[in-house]
């Protein structure tokens, strides 16, 4: 039975990896794009960002499809729409085009709440803390799968081998990086035919005996009937099945406070940490440590590695330790890692010789000659005067290697505050998140409770994405880390007094608590 339970859970939350995937993979890609079709700032936030854009329109709907087609039917449309956007992405002619595919893909990240929904109806009590955090195992396993892809393609393009003219790739390079989605997302389109639909939806919708077949595969035998009880009873507390409009104003029902309180904190929290900003521009955060590419791009592996490692870390010991004291924890945690970060960068100077710069290929060197032994006291007057200089795409053609030749800063004290801050949020605020929104809300509004508050942070994530390239040129980088430091710190604050413990409880007994 539980292995049963896991498996369901398992294909479901594969969606997650192909998100990872998504998200990370154009981590890789920008300074080739950027170079490719001359863009600004704000234009490579906007292709970074373009699906957490897509996302919140998306939202807007994914609860009216999630009742009404079901949970199942509206993951498998989600599963085309991953692939029909990888395929668009990799073969853009344009900056417009990919963008546009980029948007398409961003409709898809809906597959997280509803990733959400599914096992959590699905999943039994003592189980639902490991089965819902596997949907953050499954996201971070497709970072880290984005980020070594990456790392491979760019070694391989710079190969003199044969085979690498022939195909193109080196002229192609982030092209073949996006590309690698297509086979992931078609494996989770076929995957999606194999599993049944949501018990709870089916008692929702009056299809009790079909609910009856699903619960046998996932429970005890002598567990059935007291769960489609249990789950009936909580229906009928609500009166009947309600409309999507209906759905949408019962969220301000006195008896769903507490739980839209808890919904939006986390919803808000989880994204103005920073995390999206570090993860899907892992290669230019760590360029600005003065790594050089290819060592930040073999950095951004190692990111991926320690997001697995304290995931896994973090499902073990969900139902053991408990959400909130998991919660409270790495979110201080975050905040100290994030301040040595800032303090780090506080340190920096930058300073270019001469010398040094003789090893850049096809550098206009002259051009640099006022700058030469000249130290700069922050990453801002440094760019800037790289820009007057050099002109807006030259500096962002030689930003990382410059920065490798001048900076002068604590590389390793920060090095290891980033990893620290991965650490503590997939710890805690990653996988619990999505934990947490599968318990709180009863099963007759989770279908537009759910997708409204993945919209709230959805909206954060694509604000922080948007603008992180333009927050990098005119804040600088301590600044930066020290800002979502504070905002963590917040966010903290708000969680330790909202935040209740559910562990071990039905969803029945949970929801029972916090409408009382």
């Amino acid at each position: 039975m539980r292995l049963t339970a896991f498996k369901y859970a398992a294909i479901v939350a594969f969606g997650g990896f192909v998100f990872g995937l998504d998200a990370a993979l154009i981590s890789g890609t920008v300074k080739f794009i950027t170079a490719e079709f001359d863009l600004t700032d704000l234009q490579v936030g906007s292709v970074v960002s373009a699906p957490g854009f897509g996302v919140i329109f998306a939202l807007l709907v994914t609860g009216y499809f999630a009742d009404s087609w079901g949970r199942r039917k509206t993951l498998r449309v989600i599963a085309l729409l991953y692939l029909v956007s990888a395929v668009s992405s990799a073969f853009a002619p344009s900056y417009f085009a990919l963008l546009a595919a980029r948007f398409l893909g961003g409709l898809a990240f809906t597959s997280l709440s509803l990733a959400a929904m599914y096992i959590g109806e699905i999943a039994p009590a003592e189980q639902r803390g490991k089965l819902g955090a596997m949907n953050q195992i499954n996201i971070v396993v497709g970072l880290s799968a984005a980020y070594f892809i990456n790392y491979l393609i760019l070694q391989l393009s710079q190969s003199d081998a044969a085979w690498v003219a022939d195909w193109g790739l080196r002229e192609n390079t982030w092209r073949y990086m996006l590309g690698t989605e297509i086979i992931p997302a078609a494996l989770w389109t076929v995957l999606l035919l194999t599993v049944p639909r949501s018990p709870r939806w089916l008692i929702l919708k009056g299809k009790t005996e079909e609910a009856r077949a699903v619960l046998a595969q996932l429970l005890p035998a002598n567990r059935v009937s007291a769960e489609i009880t249990e789950i009936e009873a909580s229906l009928e507390t609500s009166d009947k099945e309600l409309s999507y409009v209906e759905q949408i104003k019962s969220l301000f029902d006195s008896k769903l406070k507490k739980a839209v309180i808890i919904g939006f904190t986390f919803a808000v929290v989880q994204q103005i940490t920073g995390i999206n900003a570090i993860l899907f521009y892992a290669p230019t955060v760590f360029e600005q440590l003065g790594l050089g590419t290819d060592a930040a791009f073999m950095q951004s592996v190692w990111v991926g590695v320690c997001s697995v490692v304290f995931t896994v870390l973090a499902l073990l010991l969900i139902d053991k330790v408990g959400r909130r004291p998991m919660t409270v924890g790495g979110l201080l945690w975050a905040v100290l890692s994030l301040g040595l970060c800032a303090y780090g960068f506080n340190e920096a100077t930058y300073t270019l010789q001469e010398a040094d710069l003789v090893s850049i290929e096809n550098l206009e060197i002259t051009k640099l000659q006022t700058m030469f032994d000249v130290e700069y006291g922050s990453d801002i007057e440094f760019k800037s005067a790289l820009r007057t200089r050099l002109g807006d795409t030259d500096a962002r053609a030689f930003e990382g290697d410059l920065l490798q030749k001048a900076s002068k800063l604590p590389g390793t004290l920060i090095l290891f505050g980033i990893m620290s801050f991965i650490a503590a949020f997939q710890f805690s605020v990653g996988p619990i998140m999505w934990v947490v929104f599968s318990e709180i809300f009863p099963v007759h509004v989770r279908g537009v409770a759910i997708p409204a508050f993945a919209l709230v942070t959805s909206i954060v994530s694509y604000l922080v994405q948007q603008f992180f390239p333009w927050q990098l040129t005119n804040m600088g980088s301590r600044d930066i880390f020290l800002f979502y430091a504070v905002t963590s710190a917040i966010g903290l604050a708000a969680l330790f007094f909202t935040l209740p413990e559910t562990k071990n409880k039905t969803l029945e007994e949970i929801q029972g608590e916090l409408s009382s």
